[in-house]
């Protein structure tokens, strides 16, 4: 089996990971996993189907009933639950405010940690979440935690119309007994509070390259 490499790039709600994975996704022609993605489809099933989110045997029984194909459409992650691909339903205000009780949930962790790392059957991977670089991918050298104040973070999460708490989603993810969110041993952490979309990706090559990653250079030698 061909191994490939993987970016892991955790960290809390709207510290700038997407963006960033996005970005290095393309100059680096990564295949990008949007590991969020693939819970808040499954919330988004498990809300279809009448369940309450709160109710850990109901989820797991819910999740027993549905098929999540994992895919990949030119350098982007895809998910679709039993055929259906739910697009902006993913990001609505009540999959927001129940995505974190699923996430939680032990049983949806593993079936989900073990599609994410079949991507690494696909080629080398930057891969967003809260617990890549501690669970997902903890052997990988190149691990980024990305942070910024929590008035920052709010702000961005108004700027793009979802009003949950990161407050309320910080604690949820730091205090579940599953995977929670954590700085990963051997992460390299990232303050993105002060940074542009720019300069926070020009910190990012600066730290894979000084973790080993190959970083290409444009004609003057500058990381593309």
């Amino acid at each position: 089996m061909i191994l490939h490499r993987a970016i892991a790039i955790d960290g809390p709600a709207a510290s700038g990971k997407s963006t960033l994975a996005r970005i290095l996704s393309q100059r680096l022609d990564l295949i990008m996993v949007n590991s969020g993605a693939m819970y808040r489809a499954v919330t988004w099933k498990v809300l279809k189907t009448g369940v309450d989110p709160g109710d850990r045997a109901a989820v797991v029984e819910a999740l027993r009933n549905m098929e999540v194909e994992c895919g990949v459409d030119g350098l982007s992650s895809t998910v679709r639950i039993d055929g259906i691909d739910p697009g902006d339903e993913l990001r609505s205000e009540e999959v927001n405010a129940n995505v974190s009780a699923v996430a939680a949930v032990p049983e949806v962790r593993e079936c989900l940690v073990s599609l994410q790392r079949d991507f690494l059957k696909l080629g080398d991977v930057v891969m967003e979440g809260r617990d890549i670089g501690s669970v997902v991918f903890p052997e990988t050298p190149y691990k980024i935690y990305m942070d910024a104040d929590p008035d920052v973070r709010e702000a961005r999460r108004e700027e793009i119309g979802e009003v949950d708490s990161v407050a309320a989603r910080d604690h949820a993810d730091s205090r579940r007994a599953t995977a929670p969110l954590k700085i990963a041993d051997g992460a390299a952490i990232l303050d993105t509070s002060g940074h542009t979309i720019e300069t926070g990706v020009a910190a990012a090559l600066a730290i894979l390259k000084s973790q080993g990653f190959p970083i290409p250079a444009d004609g003057e030698g500058n990381p593309l």
